[in-house]
């Protein structure tokens, strides 16, 4: 099903000029075909690989088993995207879930979280009376400012132009600047000073400073600082990692705030409901197409792509979705960016930590501290279980391995199972794990990724500190996928692994996103825009920079946005 109504064959792309081509079939490259299509432009995807999606992909690597091989939960997607796409009609379906976190304990002790406000008191209060009084407001506060954020991630950052334009659109761009920051000012004020300065203090510190000011129990502070590292190379002791923490609180299901869920048939549905919009609008997608270089006109500006079979696609306006390091060090001919601009993409942080192992199971793990002997499913199964995360200083302790180039001794797992809430996504009686695992570095100093024995090696440790706490879980397992940093670059394009397209650390985003000056989603090649999360606002399965960049060109060639 997830190559279905899309074409394989690139004969009919050289036929016509385009008025866009989208170089990449992720979700971001999708979105922003949808909106260009609806909008009249004649638009083709080119996606390297057999499907779309990008990182938002259903694979069957196992019969039977289909995993959500990158990306594993949805949260972030746009609102406005799921609404003005009518992403339902197309297929999408969310599944939530209740609870939403489960972390076990070695010393018999479990806590649960989630939407329900009371079993959070109840939760809490096993540990402390103080941080189940105190989670409420934290809430609140995180909700607040997520709130304050939206504007934000709905629009593009308002940029000063570079190079040469007219008289008129010099004043539009000031009058759109003038207007962004007078209705951010407004927002600022109806937060208040007070709250103004707690979200600079999120902003800026480290995720242990901010949590350790809220909470004293030491499983709930770490079951709320993964979120803070989650994705990236740093610790929960890093400044600035506090912002990653409400990254991936700012999202919401079906209008809940801060809610994550699974989709229905996998991360795969959210990219084939995108394509089937954007195909219904009449873009053209096709897969197996892989771009090797832009084309630049006699002008300077862009003439099109040139594909890896020899096909040559014209267009004067062109889109990435590609990482910022793979398109203009790799897609862009040598010799046309600024020398400065080169080195500031060059010298960007790329480094990740993540490594994805998707499971085949016989069996729900049974976890000790829950007692239970059936092998039905419980709330213990529906959420994250948080894994070797009972205190931040042992998320401390596993980037510090990475740091000094080793493989944490202890990796940080996020461990999911979609296949409670989905059924059409594994075998009945069988199941379909995730495991997001922290941290590994790219090129670790005792072995290479690239050693079958090695691979297997850290498989097996993730899998044995798994039974520390669900005996008999390796015993469990069909067969299973696995994604290193250097598997992540090379099957799906994120460059160094990092499944941002580039760090979020502060001086990284907003008007320094993917790096300053540049920060609009418009390029120093004429016609080349970008789509992809090395943008503003950043990672995940947001949307938002397709959109973004969409209403952008929208608005370059004249065109009202539908």
């Amino acid at each position: 099903m997830w190559r279905r109504s899309f074409s394989s064959t690139t004969s009919a792309l050289k036929d016509k000029k385009w008025d866009a081509l989208i170089i990449g079939g992720g979700h971001n490259g999708l979105t922003a075909a949808a909106y260009l299509a609806r909008a009249g432009l004649s638009v083709a995807v080119l996606e390297r690989r057999h499907l779309i999606g990008g990182a938002a992909v259903t694979e069957e690597l196992i019969p039977g088993f289909k995993f959500s091989r990158c990306s594993y939960l949805q949260s972030l997607l746009r609102p406005s995207i799921i609404r003005e796409l009518e992403l339902g009609r197309h297929g999408l379906r969310l599944l939530k879930r209740s609870p939403s976190s489960f972390t076990p304990c070695l010393d018999g002790r479990y806590l649960l979280l989630g939407p329900d406000k009371d079993l959070n008191r109840s939760e809490i209060s096993k540990f402390s009376k103080r941080d189940a009084d105190a989670y409420p407001r934290y809430e609140n506060q995180l909700e607040n400012f997520c709130k304050f954020m939206d504007p934000l991630l709905d629009s593009a950052p308002p940029e000063s132009l570079q190079g040469v334009f007219s008289l008129k659109d010099q004043l539009k761009n000031r009058m759109h600047k003038s207007a962004f920051w007078a209705r951010f000012l407004r927002q600022a004020m109806t937060l208040g000073q007070k709250d103004i300065v707690e979200f600079m203090d999120l902003l800026l510190s480290p995720a242990s400073k901010v949590l350790n000011n809220w909470f004293e129990t030491d499983v709930l502070k770490a079951t709320l600082g993964t979120d803070a590292v989650i994705g990236t190379t740093a610790s929960v002791h890093t400044p600035g990692s506090g912002y990653v923490l409400l990254h991936h609180v700012m999202g919401e299901t079906d209008g809940d705030r801060g809610i994550w869920s699974y989709v229905e048939g996998g991360m795969g549905s959210v990219s084939m409901a995108i394509g089937n919009a954007a195909r219904e609008a009449g873009a053209h997608i096709v897969t197996n197409a892989e771009v090797s270089q832009l084309l630049i006109g006699d002008s300077g500006a862009v003439d099109g792509v040139l594909l890896a079979d020899g096909t040559v696609v014209h267009s004067s306006i062109v889109l990435s979705n590609a990482t910022p390091h793979r398109t203009f060090m790799d897609l862009v001919p040598k010799n046309v960016l600024p020398d400065d601009f080169i080195r500031a993409i060059k010298y960007s942080d790329y480094s990740s930590g993540t490594t994805k192992i998707n499971l085949a199971v016989d069996k729900l793990p049974q976890f000790k501290c829950c007692k239970i002997g059936h092998p039905d499913a419980g709330p213990q199964h529906v959420g994250t279980i948080h894994i070797g995360s009972e205190s931040m200083e042992e998320i401390h302790s596993a980037s510090q391995d990475a740091t000094n180039g080793l493989p944490s001794r202890r990796p940080i797992i996020e461990m999911t199972i979609p296949s409670v809430l989905d059924k059409t996504i594994s075998p009945p009686g069988k199941h379909v794990i995730n495991l997001f695992i922290q941290y590994t570095p790219y090129s670790p100093l005792d072995g290479s990724w690239g050693d079958r024995a090695y691979r297997e090696s850290f498989a097996k440790k993730c899998f044995t500190l798994i039974d520390e706490y669900a005996p008999a879980f390796s015993s469990s397992v069909i067969g299973y996928d696995m994604l290193t940093p250097p598997d992540l670059e090379r099957e799906i394009g994120l460059t160094g692994g990092n499944i941002f397209h580039g760090a979020m650390g502060l001086d990284s985003l907003f008007l320094m996103r993917p790096v300053k000056g540049w920060s609009n989603h418009r390029t120093p090649l004429r016609g080349l825009y970008l789509c992809g999360s090395g943008t503003h606002p950043g990672g995940g399965v947001m949307g938002a920079p397709g959109r973004n960049s969409a209403r952008l060109i929208l608005e370059d060639v004249k065109t009202p946005l539908s």
